[in-house]
């Protein structure tokens, strides 16, 4: 079982990415053709004929409104996929989503003020559960981490949010 909760987008932050972006960009719907967008709003990858959007998005900007943090720099934004429309959310599943062995993933830890705190490199063993365990228990083992962003190394893309329970 997963002692670590992976975070969608939430759902407030999802209905005001599907009007303006973190960019300011308007939001463009399309006709996923291929399938396997990984769906942040959801978790899970899209399939064939779901009307998606590629949308800019600033997690930590968000966390730190909630938090009144302060993360300066370290502010970042980039591109997710979402549903264009309301979803139903995650399913009610024990696993950590887009996870599969061999994938290559950073942890990246952050502070209550919103800076970086440090990171590591993760490549996702077989069972993938257990990696991303190990790594959160480690994170969250120093005092000073309020969260964790898991992210992909190829492109850089936000996966999902860990937060201190």
């Amino acid at each position: 079982m997963t002692t670590y909760r992976a975070r969608p987008i939430d759902p407030t932050a999802l209905k005001q990415l599907r009007d303006t972006d973190d960019a300011g960009r308007p939001c463009v719907p399309y006709t996923d053709e291929e399938g396997g967008a990984p769906l942040r709003c959801c978790l899970r990858p899209g399939a064939v004929g779901e009307r998606i959007a590629l949308v800019s998005y600033a997690p930590l900007r968000r966390w730190a409104a909630e938090h009144w943090a302060k993360p300066g720099a370290y502010d970042e934004q980039g591109p997710v996929f979402i549903h264009a429309e309301e979803c139903e959310g995650p399913g009610d599943g024990d696993d950590y989503p887009f996870a599969r062995s061999g994938a290559l993933r950073t942890v990246r830890r952050y502070s209550a003020d919103g800076h970086i705190t440090g990171g590591r490199l993760l490549d996702l063993p077989g069972e993938t559960a257990a990696g991303f365990d190990a790594a959160f228990a480690e994170a969250f083992a120093d005092p000073e981490v309020a969260l964790v962003h898991v992210r992909a190394v190829e492109y850089g893309c936000f996966h999902f949010e860990v937060r201190r329970s």
